[in-house]
């Protein structure tokens, strides 16, 4: 008989993998070609911002298991289409990868205050943050 496990310790409920780790500066979540996710550690204390990186890069993990975006030490291919890494600023909402992770994850603003919700369109499983 299976059963699920809720609140381990490194995993995410979808069953990703998350691992807090040093990342370069103004990096706060990596996406990973074995389907983990590298959160920056300094965010621990943050819910929040946790869950708005794991579901932006929850967007990368699925462009790459549709074939959409790979990446090496120098190129980032999206569609086919190398991206040299020293020519770009990785994060940048013009990318087009980052423009649907950003699309798929962006914050919306009611009232002139910032509030953030997550705008979910094919991801059932996320929750709606305020």
């Amino acid at each position: 008989m299976a059963f699920k496990m809720k609140g381990v310790v490194g995993f995410h409920s979808s069953g990703t993998p998350i691992v807090h780790k040093n990342l370069d500066k103004n990096v706060v979540g990596e996406a990973n070609k074995d389907g983990s996710i590298f959160l920056d550690k300094d965010i621990k204390n943050n819910p929040k911002l946790q869950q708005e990186a794991i579901a932006h890069e929850k967007v990368h993990l699925d462009q790459m298991r549709r074939g959409d975006l790979d990446y090496d030490d120098k190129n980032v291919y999206w569609k086919g289409k190398a991206y040299p890494r020293k020519k770009m600023k990785e994060g940048a909402k013009s990318l087009p990868w980052e423009a649907e992770a950003y699309e798929k994850t962006r914050r919306k603003y009611r009232n002139g205050k910032r509030r953030r919700r997550w705008v979910v369109t094919k991801r059932k499983n996320l929750k709606t943050l305020s």
